[in-house]
């Protein structure tokens, strides 16, 4: 009797609670607190009522998980194909009326799929790579990407382009690429082009391979190194660049050391370029 208020009190099962019989099928038990199956499709979006009253949601590329305080109700692994469903089903989480649902977290490796069942012919489909880019600024040259973010049918297909415009004696200043080779092709113009080696294993100096190349040549960059482009014309010139990322990233190595929005450290750059402080002060104040 003494047990049986406790368990009242504190809301605990009763030992002889079908939940703890050893005849009960983890299907059952799934059913009765409504928990999709391991082999079961990802719930709709509409239908969110497994999830229980207080719920924290984490996501990443490939795992989705679950649980309720105390102790998890679910982990079930995703597809990277339903990824398109977590917008809107936090969306619907966040609106719901019917629960009380915090989200604490969504981690996500890239770019949402979108419904397959909305994809279009407009999602694989991007048009303007015709028009030049306008080249009127300091370095005298403009990049017009097209990857996922541009264009959405990219996504996974790991691979993106982007079209390159020089003003005469325009440069691209070097930079690197963090996720992809970069295959470079000139269309129009004469460019010269380069990459740096990093750090041989042999401890010996960097070496720079470089090349002058004219209509119809092509260069390649490998993936991380840095390289340069610079057209050596008198006239505009263009070119289309081909990367082994639907996200190659973009890392312009003069922004990223000398114009960051907490400067680093002058001590710091003045000892790693061998330079005096007032110069590095200068550089850096260059906007």
């Amino acid at each position: 009797m003494i047990l049986a208020s406790v368990r009242r009190r504190h809301r605990l099962p009763s030992i002889d609670d079908t939940a703890f019989r050893p005849s009960t099928t983890s299907a059952s038990v799934r059913q009765r607190h409504r928990l999709p199956s391991v082999d079961d499709r990802l719930p709709s979006v509409d239908n969110i009522n497994f999830l229980p009253s207080t719920t924290i949601i984490h996501s990443s590329t490939t795992y989705a998980s679950v649980r309720r305080r105390p102790s998890f109700t679910k982990i079930y692994k995703t597809e990277s194909r339903w990824l398109w469903m977590l917008p809107k089903v936090m969306e619907r989480i966040s609106t719901t009326k019917k629960k009380s649902i915090k989200v604490v977290a969504l981690f996500v490796n890239g770019l949402f799929c979108k419904n397959p069942m909305a994809v279009t012919a407009d999602d694989f489909f991007k048009n303007g790579l015709d028009k030049p880019g306008n080249t009127d600024n300091m370095l005298g040259s403009a990049v017009t990407p097209v990857a996922a973010a541009q264009l959405p049918g990219l996504n996974t297909l790991g691979i993106s382009l982007a079209r390159l415009d020089f003003a005469p004696y325009g440069l691209v200043a070097p930079h690197t690429h963090p996720r992809a080779t970069e295959v470079f092709t000139v269309m129009e113009g004469t460019i010269y082009v380069g990459f740096v080696t990093s750090n041989p294993a042999d401890n010996s100096a960097n070496k720079l391979f470089t090349k002058v190349l004219k209509k119809g040549d092509v260069f390649v960059f490998p993936q991380g190194l840095v390289h340069f482009q610079l057209n050596v014309g008198k006239t505009p010139a263009f070119s289309l660049s081909a990367l082994s990322s639907q996200n190659p990233g973009v890392v312009t190595v003069g922004n990223a050391v000398f114009r960051s929005e907490a400067p680093i450290s002058v001590d710091v750059l003045s000892k790693a370029f061998q330079l005096d402080a007032n110069v590095i002060k200068q550089i850096q104040s260059l906007r």
